[in-house]
């Protein structure tokens, strides 16, 4: 592929490696399912215990999702999540760093751990309530004095000989809601009435307001929302109860309660904070991937108007189509032992759904002369049969 681009110097390439396995290629409906897949593709990999070449045990920190551009990111960090596979992004914001995404994220900790102080401090001052830094810092000099958390302390008999009788009022009014908010999402279950509870307390603590208040453009004020209803969306949907097609028969998904959920968030939240030498698959940009391999590598959107990449109020000029060819040569270059590239079928461009074209590079790799397409989640399913097969096995010869 690369040798279509000039060269400066004639190079001749090799792996110490060897050939290792073949370049594999998948096509997929639309960005969920290409999610779905790269999801499925890991597990089926780990099940396996690596793949034929590499051997041994595979880790998280062995697998990477790359892609042109950092909007392709939230997808795929939403698949990982609903998964409960840990991750890291990189080059980019990742989606449940942005701060109107902590803000509930604080909440929901909090719900799920009164003792949880940081959680406390965002949420008690997200959006504000009249509790000022003062009685905060109150607040934490008694609790630190009796060596309690400071929701626990909120409920102190001597509270009042720290913080004024009006700062009380406002403080036990806010852990008369987070005590009801708890109760509720601990009752709440399925998608629906999840979905009422979420968006119910957002309009209790005014949280739409108060990103309008902090902004002074409307329209970013309207994206932080907007992000803050697809946060809201994810969660309901991880709280089940909807109908969904699997191979022909049509099933309810199990239903969980949102504290649930919100105790799943809590635990992936806290693996997040444990710093970057972590166990955690990589999503990265292909700009950030430069000097950096992975044994096991996902190239995702491989598509014209992707990679490579243009706009509408541009042309696609010789120069450019270099440097996006020499992004694609990037990608492929990190995978050390296995190498998925994803193309869609169909894409989104803003908020409309178009068919997709495979990239051009695809074709320059002629990968679809190398081997035959596969689809990962077959994969996983007979992996996860023979393991049924085999523990079926061992239970009648226990009984033998």
């Amino acid at each position: 592929m690369i040798a279509h681009n000039p060269k400066l110097f004639e190079k001749k390439l090799w792996s110490d490696l060897g050939d290792g396995e073949p370049v594999r290629v998948v096509e997929c409906d639309g960005e969920e399912h290409e999610a779905e897949r790269a999801v499925a593709s890991i597990q089926a990999l780990r099940g396996a215990g690596g793949s034929v070449a590499g051997g041994g045990g595979v880790e998280f920190k062995d697998f990477a999702i790359l892609y042109r551009a950092n909007h392709q990111a939230r997808v795929f960090e939403k698949a990982l999540r609903r998964a409960n596979l840990p991750y890291k992004v990189s080059g980019g914001q990742s989606f449940f760093d942005r701060a109107e995404i902590r803000d509930l994220c604080a909440w929901l900790r909090l719900l799920v751990n009164n003792d949880d102080d940081p959680a406390f401090l965002r949420a008690v001052s997200t959006p504000k309530r009249g509790i000022g830094t003062q009685t905060l810092s109150s607040l934490g000099e008694f609790a630190g004095r009796w060596k309690t958390s400071l929701y626990e302390a909120l409920f102190a008999e001597s509270l009042g000989t720290a913080v004024p009788t009006r700062a009380i009022g406002s403080l036990h009014e806010f852990g008369r809601y987070v005590n009801d908010l708890e109760h509720r999402a601990r009752h709440t279950t399925g998608s629906e009435d999840a979905k009422a509870l979420l968006t119910g307390w957002l309009k209790d603590i005014g949280y739409e307001q108060h990103l309008h208040d902090g902004e002074d453009s409307e329209k970013l004020a309207a994206a932080r929302w907007s992000n803050v209803l697809d946060f809201v969306d994810w969660i309901a949907k991880r709280c089940g109860g909807e109908i969904e097609n699997d191979g022909g028969l049509t099933v309810e998904t199990e239903k969980k309660s949102v504290l649930d959920v919100a105790q799943t968030i809590s635990v992936i939240i806290s693996l997040a904070e444990r710093g970057d030498d972590q166990n955690v698959i990589t999503l990265s940009t292909l700009h950030a991937a430069k000097g950096l391999e992975w044994p096991n590598v996902t190239l995702a959107g491989v598509n014209e108007g992707l990679l490579p990449f243009r706009s509408d109020d541009e042309d696609m000029t010789p120069e450019r189509l270099e440097e996006e060819r020499r992004l694609m040569y990037v990608g492929i270059t990190r995978a050390r032992t296995t190498l998925l590239v994803s193309t869609l079928r169909r894409r989104k461009k803003g908020r409309d759904t178009i068919q997709g074209v495979p990239s051009r590079f695809i074709k320059e790799m002629k990968l679809h002369e190398v081997h035959a397409k596969v689809d990962p989640m077959e994969k996983l399913k007979a992996l996860r049969a023979a393991a049924a097969e085999r523990a079926a096995q061992s239970a009648v010869a226990g009984k033998a």
